[in-house]
C-alpha cells in the first residue's frame, strides 16, 4: 500500500528534543514504519528554493498534518505570520486531517500569537498537551492507531469486509457481476437473477451498502483492482530444471479479479504439463489426461488466491520447475490449524470470508475445509506423492511431477530449444485428431482463459502450419 504521509510542522528550537524522537520512533516501531512515512523539513539538503513554498507544498501532499506547538511563535513574515501558523492555516483549508500537540501543562510565559493559535486550534479540534517527549509518543501513538482503525487499515476484522476508500461504483464491472450471478445461479441455485441492480448483488454478497465499496468487491468484480490493491496480481513462471534461475523460458503476470487470476494461472500450469490422450472408443472426443489433476492445480491455486494476507506487498506465485509444481502466498496458517492438522479433517477457516463465499458459490471452491484432503487423494488415485505444504515466508503448496514423464519433458525442452513445435502446439494436435470447434478444444485440453488458448495454442499452431484457426 502507499505509504500515509505525516507532515510534522514547526522548526522551533525548543522542541528540536521532540521532534527528534517523533522521527526516531516512527522509523523504528514495526506498525508504524508499515504505514507511515515522517516529513521533517529540517532533513531537506540545499536547493534553490523558497522554503515558504516547499513546506507549503509539502502540506498539500501529506495525508496527516502533525503540529507541535511550543511556548515561541517563531519567526515571522512580512504578514506578521510564523511558518507553523501558515502550515496550520493550510492543513485547515485543505481540510487534512490535523492532530495537534502542545507542549506545557498551562500557557504561562507563551508567545502571544502562539496562545491565540493554540486556542483557534482547541476551538476546531481536540488537541493533546504533553510535557516530555515520552508522554508526546505515547499520545502519537494512540492517534496514530485511532487513524488507522478508524479507516480499517488495522481490524479485528477480515481484509476482504474492510471499505476501500479510493473506489466508487463506477470501478466496478456490472457485466462480471451479471455473469457472475449466472454461474452462480447454474452451480448452487444463487437466488437473484441477472437483471437485479448491481448494488442489490454487493448487498447480497455483504460486500457493499450505502456508497461503500469493500475490498472483496474490487478483488472480485473490479474493473482494474490492481489499480487500488497493487500486490492482488499472480505471477507465473516455467523453468525447465529444479532451481529458480534465469533465463526464465516462460513468465507472466497476470492482472484482473478474483476470477480471471485463477483461471489464467491455472491455463499457464495446465498449458505446460504433459498430457496424454486416449482413444476414441466410448465417445466422438478423445479422453485428455495430464500429468498433475486439474483439479489439484486448481485447488492449489485458489487457496493461494483466497487465503493469503492482502496486506502483504507480495503477490502469489506460481512456479512450475521440471520436478514440481509450486504455489506460494503471502500469508499463513489461522492459529487453529498447523501444518500437520490441514491434512487431517478440519472446519473451513478462510482468510478473506467474503472473498471464499464468492469462490464457493461460483464452484471454485468447496466450504467444508476438504480442499487439500481432495488434493491428496487426487494425487494419490493418479499415482503422485502426496502434496507438501511449507511456511517459508510464506505458505508454500508443492505438487510432485511423475518421475516416468522427466524423460518426455526433457525431449520437448529440447525440441523447444532447436526451434522446433512447442509442447503446448503438441498437445493442440494431439487432442485434436478430427476437426473442433475452439470450445471443444478448450475443454478437451482442460483450459478456460480463451487469450490463453490463443496466445500459447492457436497462433503458434496456425502460424506453423499445424492447424487451422477454430471458431
Amino acid at each position: 500500500m502507499t505509504p500515509i504521509r505525516i507532515f510534522v510542522s514547526s522548526v522551533q528550537k525548543e522542541l528540536a528534543e521532540e521532534r527528534s524522537a517523533l522521527k526516531e520512533y516512527l522509523r523504528g516501531d514495526a506498525l508504524m514504519r508499515r504505514f507511515f512515512e515522517v516529513f521533517l523539513f529540517e532533513e531537506v539538503p540545499a536547493a534553490d528554493q523558497r522554503a515558504d513554498r516547499l513546506y507549503l507544498g509539502e502540506v498539500e501532499r501529506c495525508d496527516i498534518y502533525l503540529g507541535l506547538f511550543g511556548k515561541d511563535y517563531g519567526f515571522e513574515d512580512a504578514e506578521g505570520i510564523s511558518p507553523t501558523e501558515r502550515e496550520y492555516q493550510r492543513a485547515a483549508e485543505l481540510s487534512k486531517y490535523r492532530l495537534i500537540f502542545v507542549k506545557g501543562s498551562d500557557d504561562a510565559g507563551r508567545h502571544e500569537k502562539m496562545r491565540k493559535l493554540i486556542s483557534r486550534a482547541g476551538s476546531e479540534l481536540i488537541r493533546r498537551r504533553f510535557q516530555s517527549s515520552s508522554e508526546l509518543l505515547g499520545s502519537a501513538y494512540s492517534a496514530f492507531v485511532h487513524f488507522l482503525a478508524d479507516r480499517e487499515l488495522i481490524r479485528t476484522g477480515p481484509f476482504d469486509a474492510a471499505p476501500c476508500f479510493k473506489a466508487g461504483f463506477g470501478d466496478l464491472d456490472e457485466d462480471a457481476m451479471r455473469l457472475f450471478i449466472a454461474v452462480a445461479r447454474r452451480a448452487r441455485g444463487f437466488p437473484l437473477t441477472e437483471d437485479v441492480p448491481a448494488q442489490d448483488l454487493l448487498m447480497h454478497l455483504n460486500i457493499g451498502d450505502s456508497g461503500i465499496i469493500t475490498n472483496a468487491a474490487i478483488l472480485l468484480f473490479g474493473k482494474q483492482p490492481q489499480r487500488f490493491l497493487l500486490s492482488s496480481e499472480i505471477k507465473c513462471a516455467h523453468f525447465h530444471g529444479t532451481l529458480v534461475a534465469k533465463p526464465i523460458p516462460s513468465y507472466q503476470v497476470y492482472k484482473g479479479s478474483v476470477f480471471a487470476l485463477v483461471d489464467q494461472a491455472i491455463d499457464f500450469v495446465m498449458s505446460r504439463l504433459a498430457l496424454s490422450v486416449g482413444t476414441r472408443a466410448e465417445s466422438a472426443q478423445a479422453p485428455v489426461a495430464y500429468e498433475i489433476p486439474r483439479e489439484v492445480v486448481s485447488e492449489a491455486i485458489v487457496n493461494a488466491v483466497a487465503h493469503r494476507d492482502y496486506m502483504s506487498a507480495g503477490s502469489v506465485q506460481v512456479m512450475l520447475f521440471s520436478d514440481r509444481l509450486e504455489v506460494w502466498n503471502p500469508g499463513t496458517l489461522p492459529p487453529s490449524l498447523s501444518l500437520s492438522k490441514i491434512l487431517l479433517p478440519h472446519g473451513s477457516v478462510p482468510g478473506n470470508p467474503l472473498i471464499a463465499e464468492s469462490l464457493y458459490l461460483t464452484r471454485y471452491i468447496e466450504r467444508m475445509g476438504t480442499g487439500i484432503e481432495d488434493m491428496v487423494r487426487r494425487c494419490k488415485e493418479v499415482g503422485l506423492s502426496r502434496p507438501e505444504f511449507e511456511q517459508r515466508d510464506g505458505f508454500v503448496c508443492i505438487v510432485r511431477r511423475p518421475e516416468s514423464s522427466a524423460m518426455d519433458r526433457a525431449g520437448e525442452v529440447a525440441g523447444e530449444v532447436a526451434g522446433e513445435v512447442a509442447g503446448e502446439v503438441v498437445r493442440l494436435v494431439e487432442a485434436c485428431k478430427i476437426a473442433m470447434s475452439k470450445k471443444e478444444l478448450m475443454s478437451a485440453l482442460g483450459l478456460k482463459g480463451d487469450d490463453n488458448f490463443r496466445r500459447l495454442y492457436l497462433l503458434p499452431a496456425s502460424t506453423g502450419g499445424l492447424s487451422s484457426m477454430a471458431s
